[in-house]
């Protein structure tokens, strides 16, 4: 059997016994494992055996004060074991090959059953495979279901019979006796049973696929769901059967009341007919009274013409009144025919009656247009009204009475109709004016309508085809004067196709619209999007977002962003967390910033309009995805606009919570180690690429616009959230006593210093000390917090979580004991996890927890304790953290003054190493202030430092008055710089010297020309003094001036000092050139060549053989290759020349810097030099 077989099975046995809690064979098989030397195989017993949560301790103390039974009798007693096993075991199988006989006659006589048993033992088997192998299959018991007892048995049996094949005796033993419920000796003869069986258990399942696996199960299910179906159909058949009866009484009963309604229909049908013929029978009489009508109107025109004008006025007002009166008694009687045609019975045909009356309706309007009688509906009653004016003087016009007399209505009558016809024909001269004073304003009217319609359709069709040839020729300025015109053709026009064009002529109206102009054209979308609707939105300005959202300008991409926002109220729901948010994520994409800028906000406003939160999860990685956008401009309306609206929208504040602290800390985890030495402090710190700090800085920005969303929900669950008196501490002193003693369960608050604050610990053991950028960030989000929560918290909460986590004591009386494990573990264990606490908590502890305002005592007084009770006992490398860490505390302003307070205790102090420990304190603090407090706090203290008899002092003061020099270029502090150099220098010691020089040559690139003047004089006089004859000595001084001389030929040097003292020095130093580094030695060369223009031959032969090229300086007997052993007397120093000035050198500037390769060797340098002041 191979290897990983063996593995394989032993880890299905042990995977068995533990979830079977068959504890004591474990145990046992535990012991015969590391017997065996399979330690590998072992480690999950260890790992459950050595679990306190599992075995207590008290517990395992107790039973080891058991008595312990002698090794040598339970040696006995397992021999004699043994042998009756062996024998036990031979009978075994003489009776087992009994029983099978007996068995195999047994399953003849009832094979059926048998069968159908094998048929479920096979599928049970086939379904414990995956039991073994949950890790590949990912199926459990509890998918399965519980083990039945043939199952078990099967089980039992194969696992006693592997650990017996694999020599596991004891384990085999502890296993029979600790299964007490069944029978082990006896293996019923099915399936299952076969020898080896755990084995072929094994290739079985290997040979069987997850699918086939799965079938089987659902099969297995489907056949008891089936069964459990079955049972309830027939029941439901008796129900149907029962109910069928009743059913086909109440058919019966239907069919007869059926038969009764079609004849009901048909009766209806007849009294519909008689209608329709009763109404074609009035409609014909109302057309003959129409033309009666016109016949009458037509016969007083002609009489009016041959009338006589003159008439009183009162007969006139008179005969005018009877006249009103006559036509209000017609248009009653036309109102009643009307409303009695319109209440007939439902059944008529509405359709073929309402194209009756528009054909009746129309032949009077062509009868009218063809006699021109009117030219306005209007106009028919005062024409008419006019013309009777001048014809009322007749007398054979009746009275209202008379009318009402002659022209009887029969109420009872459906059609309304008059029920005296001849007398219509008689008294055609009076009824007819009337009765066409009722009929012109309700045909004209819609006749009217019909031909304005025409008349507004043929209009759009005309601005529609006109539209697309004005707009180009229209100033853009004044395009937007088109929008009414383009937005009525749009809204108006029949023709889909003709609609599409304008709304492409609408979207492009200007080519590269600004934002007033996006502005006025997005109003009129939305302005067009209410009156169409949903429908017309979405099949006809959508395609246009769609269309110009990879367009080349991105005025018209940032359009479609501003349209998705605003147009998504006036589309369905279903539409705009589809379409639209596809349309959004695109643009999300886009490479333009202010397109995105616009998505942003616009999916910020389409959020509440979702239906439903199907794309929850899709939006929360949008929002993330724009949160580590590279534009700033992005990132900042997301944190202000988007993630406001999700949270709100999502209400899962909670996960976005988790999320965001992940990918927190996985921005940094997933950059490299700043070194690859194992178990060294540097392999914990990684390095940051630009891409990295940008998102781990956005997302600790999006953290801290988060808080106040923490802290209110954190207050909403407070069991004193709603007492008044504590508005303003919550968190108060009783809320936290309730907190501890487990009373409330409240994950909002405790989220911070159980989840929060230690991924920002583990993210500040990531930043290497030059990250300042994100550790001001997070001491930001710390000040935030105890700002908000209070003092209580801060003192109570925050303050033992940073204390535990640097290294030292704190008191866990207001945590709940569930969360003390996690707290205590913060703790450092090892020298390097506290070097590395030192190094990136204790910034954070110093300026985040102690640097609130409440805290400036503690602050002080913890300073003082680490600055000046500390000094005597820390070591160097932990003073270079300390160091660090209040130079991070120096980015904070408002701490300066109690830090130059407590420098300046130092500073006067006795102890050498505090002064010492001062003076680098001040060179790491002055990037961090002004030139006012420089002058007035730092020069002091360094010229006190710099007057201290002790050397390490003084040299430490040179150092740090450098880094004065560097950032600031004032008059007068350059001034004390120098005063105070050159006190340093006429001390006249080597280390002093080289100091100088070193301190000043950092400040070159960065200092004013009277300093780098002030260095050039001090080096030329240096080089004219003979050296000493120590040779180390004399190249460590010959490598400083050459550093200071390339460094000063890499800046703008005027003319003047070159000729009297950059060529001098560069000569005086040549002279030595067993002191020179060859590569020092050709760049001096070629600044002399290239500074002294074409003199540098006069000068060779002025310095003789002193100035040798660079090849003999290699193969010479002054070179590399020709050194003696002694040291010959040095030439005399060369004297400026200064009577002989040279030419202005040519600015060679940039060929300098990048032939004599000075930026790289004095950044090198540099760092070589604070490494060796730092160790």
């Amino acid at each position: 059997m191979m290897d990983v077989e063996k593995s394989s099975l032993c880890n299905c046995v042990v995977n068995f016994l533990l979830e079977e809690n068959y504890l004591l064979t474990a145990f046992e098989l535990l012991h015969e494992l590391l017997d065996d030397g399979r330690d590998d195989q072992a480690i999950r017993l260890k790992n459950f055996f050595s679990d306190s949560s599992h075995f207590p301790p008290d517990q395992i103390s107790r039973f080891n004060t058991l008595r312990v039974a002698d090794p040598q009798t339970l040696l006995q007693e397992k021999e004699a074991v043994e042998e009756k096993l062996a024998i036990t075991e031979y009978e075994l199988r003489l009776a087992q090959e009994d029983i099978s006989k007996f068995k195999t006659e047994l399953q003849k006589q009832a094979e059926s059953p048998v069968t159908e048993l094998r048929d479920s033992e096979s599928n049970a088997s086939v379904n414990n495979g995956p039991q073994f192998h949950r890790q590949k299959t990912d199926v459990s018991f509890s998918d399965l279901g519980p083990l039945k007892d043939n199952e078990r048995q099967d089980l039992n049996c194969a696992v006693k019979e592997y650990l017996l094949i694999a020599g596991y005796r004891l384990t085999a033993m502890t296993f029979f006796e600790e299964v007490t419920d069944q029978n082990l000796d006896v293996w019923q003869n099915s399936p299952a049973c076969v020898p080896d069986a755990l084995r072929h258990y094994y290739y079985q399942y290997l040979s069987s696929t997850t699918e086939a696996a799965e079938e089987k199960i659902s099969m297995l299910r489907k056949n008891e769901s089936l069964l459990e179906e079955n049972e309830k159909l027939n029941h439901e058949k008796m129900c149907l059967v029962k109910n069928k009866d009743m059913a086909e009484g109440q058919i019966s009963a239907l069919n007869k009341s059926l038969e009764s309604l079609q004849k009901d229909l048909k009766d209806k049908e007849n009294l519909v007919q008689d209608l329709r013929q009763s109404l074609e029978h009035q409609r014909k009489e109302l057309n003959g009274c129409r033309a009666e009508v016109t016949a009458l109107k037509m016969h007083i025109e002609g009489s009016r013409l041959g009338q006589n004008m003159v008439a009183t006025d009162v007969d006139q007002s008179l005969s005018l009144e009877k006249y009103k009166d006559e036509v209000k008694s017609l248009q009653m009687e036309l109102e009643i025919l009307r409303s009695k045609i319109a209440n007939a019975p439902n059944y008529v045909d509405s359709t073929q009656a309402g194209k009756e009356s528009m054909q009746m309706e129309e032949k009077v309007v062509v009868m009218d247009e063809e006699k021109s009688i009117i030219q306005h509906p209007d106009d028919a009653i005062t024409k008419v009204v006019k013309e009777a004016d001048h014809s009322i003087a007749d007398d054979n016009l009746i009275t209202p009475k008379d009318v009402s007399e002659e022209y009887p209505v029969d109420p009872s009558n459906g059609s309304g109709a008059l029920t005296n016809g001849e007398s219509v024909c008689k008294q055609k001269d009076v009824s007819e004016p009337s009765t066409s004073s009722m009929l012109h304003p309700t045909t004209e009217d819609h006749s009217a309508e019909i031909i304005s319609e025409k008349r507004g359709l043929e209009t759009i069709h005309i601005l529609a085809d006109a539209l697309p040839k004005i707009v180009p020729y229209v100033l853009i300025n004044h395009r937007e004067e088109l929008l009414p015109l383009i937005m009525c053709a749009i809204e108006r026009h029949p023709e889909s196709s003709t609609r599409d064009s304008l709304t492409h002529t609408l979207f492009n109206l200007i080519k590269r619209p600004d934002e007033q102009q996006r502005r006025i054209i997005m109003d009129a979308c939305v302005s067009l999007a209410q009156n169409v609707g949903e429908m017309r939105t979405e099949t006809e300005l959508l395609p246009q977002c769609w269309e110009q959202i990879n367009h080349t300008y991105e005025e018209r991409r940032l359009l479609v962003a501003q349209s998705c926002g605003e147009l998504a109220e006036f589309v369905r729901p279903e539409i705009r967390d589809s379409l639209i948010l596809s349309i959004v994520q695109q643009l999300i994409e886009d490479s333009a910033t202010v397109v995105r800028e616009a998505a942003v906000h616009n999916l910020a406003l389409l959020l509440p309009l979702f239906p439903n939160m199907d794309k929850y999860f899709k939006v929360e990685e949008l929002m993330f995805q724009l949160v580590c956008d590279p534009s700033g401009v992005v990132v900042e309306t997301t944190l202000k606009e988007l993630v406001p609206a999700v949270i709100k929208w999502g209400q899962k504040l909670d996960h976005v919570l988790r999320v965001l602290l992940s990918y927190i800390l996985s921005s940094a985890e997933r950059c490299p180690p700043l070194s690859g030495v194992e178990g060294s402090v540097e392999s914990h710190l990684r390095v940051l690429g630009e891409r990295e700090r940008w998102n781990a800085d956005v997302l600790l920005r999006m953290l801290l616009e988060m808080l106040p969303s923490v802290h209110q929900k954190a207050i909403e669950m407070s069991p004193f959230s709603s007492d008044p008196e504590t508005t303003g501490t919550i968190f108060s002193t009783p809320f936290l006593e309730l907190y501890a003693g487990g009373h409330v369960q409240l994950p909002a608050f405790e989220w911070l210093h159980v989840d929060c604050f230690p991924d920002l610990i583990q993210l500040a053991c990531f930043l290497p000390p030059k990250e300042d950028t994100l550790r001001n960030r997070i001491t930001r989000f710390l000040l935030a917090v105890s700002e908000l929560y209070g003092d209580f918290y801060l003192t109570h909460i925050m303050l033992p979580v940073f204390l535990i986590a640097i290294g030292e004591d704190a008191q866990l009386t207001y945590f709940p004991s569930s969360s003390h494990s996690k707290i205590e573990g913060l703790a450092p264990r090892t020298a390097v996890a506290k070097r590395l606490a030192t190094m990136c908590i204790l910034p954070l502890f110093l300026a985040g927890v102690l640097g609130a305002p409440s805290k400036r005592e503690q602050l002080v007084e913890y300073l003082r304790k680490l600055l000046v009770g500390g000094a005597g006992n820390q070591s160097t490398k932990c003073n270079t953290e300390i160091v660090d860490a209040v130079r991070f505390l120096c980015t904070f302003e408002i701490h300066h003054g109690m830090i130059f307070n407590i420098l300046w205790e130092m500073v006067v102090s006795s102890n050498i190493d505090m002064k010492i420990n001062a003076a680098n304190l001040l060179k790491v603090i002055v990037p961090y202030i002004d030139a006012k407090v420089a002058s007035t706090n730092i020069l002091p203290a360094l010229v006190t430092l710099g007057s201290d008899q002790n050397l390490s002092v003084k040299y430490a003061s040179i150092v740090a008055f450098g880094a004065v020099a560097q950032h600031f270029k004032n008059d007068m502090i350059v001034d004390k710089i120098r005063v105070q150099m050159d006190a340093f220098l006429e001390d006249g010691s080597h280390e002093a010297t080289i100091a100088v020089v070193h301190a000043l040559v950092v400040a070159v690139p960065h200092t004013t020309d009277r300093l780098k003047d002030y260095l050039l004089s001090k080096i030329f006089h240096l080089t004219g003094t003979l050296p000493a004859n120590d040779m180390m000595r004399r190249r460590e001084r010959a490598n400083a001036f050459c550093e200071a001389i390339r460094a000063l030929d890499a800046t703008d040097i005027s003319a003047t000092s070159v000729r009297d003292y950059l060529l001098p020095t560069i000569q005086n130093l040549l002279k030595d050139s067993d002191a020179l580094d060859p590569v020092h030695k050709e760049a001096l060369e070629i600044i002399m060549k290239e500074r002294s223009g074409g003199t540098f031959e006069t000068i060779s032969k002025v310095m003789g053989a002193g100035l040798a090229s660079s090849v003999s300086s290699f193969f010479g007997e002054g070179g590399l290759l020709g050194k003696k052993d002694n040291v010959e007397p040095l030439p005399e120093p060369v004297e400026s020349p200064k009577s002989a000035p040279t030419p202005p050198a040519e600015d060679t500037r940039l060929r300098r810097i990048m032939r004599g390769n000075f930026t790289d060797m004095l950044r090198g340098k540099v760092k070589g030099q604070d490494e060796t002041q730092n160790q």
